[in-house]
């Protein structure tokens, strides 16, 4: 427990240092703390230090984790693949943001659970800035028409977009992928679309989280530098193979 709150000092530093460099404010960037395979005492030890807004990729472990998870406070965003027949699912266990609506469909379906619950959802457009078939989210060039149709769904509130960036050692290569989904985000703002927000932008990891942050990342999605190396690297969990 001590070696996460270490670690968690260790990232804050990352972030504080990073944002110095580009002339951010630390307050705008949200440290949010992938749980993947992470058991719920290790989630609670980074609650006690400050953290509380995490997120999960796959639905059976918000489900596993939710009961040991529900009494003390914070914020749950899912941020994996998610099909149609899991909505109900996402719904019941209190996730505040999808960062992965990636297509219409999805919206369409989403927007109608959410009518007979009479609820509301924060979500995230994701964005296939890698160009990877391995990788879900809306292609780049579609992106855009895409918020335009989820904007219209009244219940479905578009907060910004979320990427996936290429897993490469070649640092230029993975902020071309930032870099690209900014260029969209600034698209979208200038088409002044009702009913959508901009102001996040969750990309970035354990491993380029400084560079996320330079081409203006507002949310940084780490897990590995905190929980420490899972028995697979990341690129096993975010296998979204169609």
């Amino acid at each position: 427990m001590e070696k996460i709150r270490v670690n968690l000092q260790k990232i804050e530093q990352r972030i504080q240092s990073a944002c110095e460099k580009t002339g951010r404010n630390r307050e705008e960037v949200k440290l949010l703390l992938a749980t993947k395979t992470v058991e719920p005492k290790r989630i609670k030890s980074a609650f006690l230090a400050g953290y509380t807004l995490i997120a999960e990729n796959k639905i059976q472990e918000l489900k596993e984790k939710f009961e040991a998870l529900k009494d003390v406070p914070h914020k749950s965003h899912f941020i994996g693949h998610l099909q149609t027949n899991k909505i109900k699912e996402v719904l019941k266990y209190n996730v505040s943001c999808i960062e992965s609506l990636d297509r219409l469909r999805l919206a369409e379906k989403l927007q109608k659970r959410l009518e007979f619950e009479d609820k509301t959802m924060d979500v995230l457009i994701q964005v296939n800035t890698s160009f990877e078939e391995s990788k879900f989210g809306s292609s780049p060039e579609n992106a855009i028409n895409l918020v335009k149709a989820v904007a219209q769904m009244d219940r479905i509130r578009i907060k910004g977009l979320m990427t996936i960036g290429l897993f490469s050692a070649d640092a230029e290569k993975v902020r071309k992928c930032f870099q690209l989904l900014k260029s969209i985000q600034q698209k979208i703002i200038e088409e002044n679309i009702p009913n959508v927000e901009m102001r996040e932008l969750s990309m970035g990891m354990s491993g380029d989280l400084e560079i996320a942050i330079e081409e203006g990342a507002t949310i940084v999605r780490v897990g590995t530098a905190v929980f420490g190396k899972r028995k697979y690297p990341d690129s096993y969990y975010w296998n979204e193979s169609k």
